[in-house]
């Protein structure tokens, strides 16, 4: 089909590079894989087997058309040998153990993945020299969170109270850390830059993981049971996955364009006064699903912690990214509802919607006439 603005201004940057991608067999990761593949890109993914079954990478067939090798980002032997074979001039980190509630079930695995895993890419791309950018993702639960009125800045303290938090941001000072040892402008390594992401709850068809809310939510309505929520008040920053990877996309655009970004981080996320709490979600997802109902249920008092409210403040990547979430809440939803009705229909064709969804997106930011979709 015709390529439309954005589509070019992408294609400029990522046809023919050479781009790796850890985690690929994850839900972002997919759907990153796919829009590089989309744009003509030589793609490597580096990851374990899909975390879930059904996963969007096998349903999808995204390794396909693409290098997918399966490994354990903790094995840096392995890693470094992919680097210097296949010399990635674009790498995406998001190879994570990625859950909160797994993260106390299985506190030494996500600490090794999630710190470990970082140094191993860092250490990689260090070694190797041939890597111009690296956008490495770690989340918004990285900083302090003290479940207050304030929107968290990238340069707000970090930390966190349960495993999976505190390895991300644990992760993030191994990424500063590296950045002043390694990669400063003043070293050898200067033509490798690198940026940390950090975003709230994404969401989107393809994902099946435990423990997150739409996933849950699906697999509920399709066994005709009631969703059981855990915080129904809990706000999140709700935003559609095509939103997020169109931000780790533009960044590193950027990042090769303006060296001032190099070892900066960007939150991503909806604007402030377009919050949603999970009650909200879950109601906007029965406006395109028949028979929705839910209830809430109470977890072991004092068995997990979970902050009840989080917000970012994106002003950051708007202004210099000049990115932003250009999908209405409702419109999110319907995206998310039709993905997954399209998978459970009998006439299912995953990799076509999920290229269709990406293209839609693509049309909309430009009909919608954001300076960030337009030619340069």
């Amino acid at each position: 089909s015709r390529k439309n603005i954005m589509v070019v201004s992408l294609e400029n940057f990522y046809s023919n590079k050479k781009v790796l991608v850890t985690g690929h067999t994850g839900f972002k990761g997919s759907w990153l894989s796919m829009w590089l593949q989309y744009m003509g890109s030589e793609v490597i993914g580096y990851s374990l087997k899909p975390p879930t079954n059904p996963s969007l990478f096998d349903i999808a067939d995204v390794g396909s058309n693409m290098v997918s090798i399966i490994g354990d980002i903790r094995d840096y032997q392995k890693l470094k040998n992919l680097f210097e074979e296949y010399r990635p001039e674009i790498v995406f980190h998001l190879a994570a153990q990625a859950l909160v509630l797994e993260s106390y079930n299985n506190p030494l695995e996500t600490f090794e993945t999630n710190i470990m895993g970082t140094v191993n890419v860092l250490e990689a791309v260090r070694s190797n020299g041939k890597v111009r950018s690296l956008v490495n993702v770690t989340s918004d639960k990285c900083y302090e969170n003290n479940d207050g009125l304030k929107s968290y800045k990238e340069d707000d303290i970090l930390g966190g109270i349960d495993p999976y938090s505190s390895s991300k941001a644990s992760a993030e000072l191994v990424i500063k850390s590296y950045w002043k040892s390694f990669f400063d402008k003043e070293k050898t390594l200067k033509e490798s830059f690198i940026c940390s992401v950090r975003a709230g709850n994404v969401i989107g068809g393809g994902d099946w993981a435990e423990y997150r809310l739409v996933p849950d939510c699906v697999r509920a309505i399709q066994e005709n049971n009631k969703i059981h929520l855990r915080n129904p008040n809990s706000t999140r920053p709700w935003q559609h996955v095509i939103e997020l990877i169109y931000g780790y996309l533009k960044l590193s655009v950027e990042l090769k364009k303006n060296k001032s970004l190099h070892g900066e981080s960007f939150n991503f996320g909806p604007d402030l006064q377009k919050e949603y709490s999970v009650l909200e979600l879950v109601k906007a997802m029965s406006n395109n699903w028949e028979d929705v109902s839910w209830k809430k249920i109470s977890l072991s008092k004092g068995k997990f912690y979970e902050s009840s409210l989080l917000r970012l403040n994106c002003n950051k990547a708007r202004k210099i990214l000049k990115w932003k979430c250009i999908l209405k809440f409702e419109e999110t939803m319907e995206l998310v509802a039709n993905w997954y009705r399209n998978f459970y229909s009998s006439s299912r064709n995953t990799n076509h919607i999920t290229n269709q969804q990406i293209e839609n997106y693509q049309s909309l930011a430009v009909k919608r006439g954001l300076k960030w979709a337009k030619t340069n």
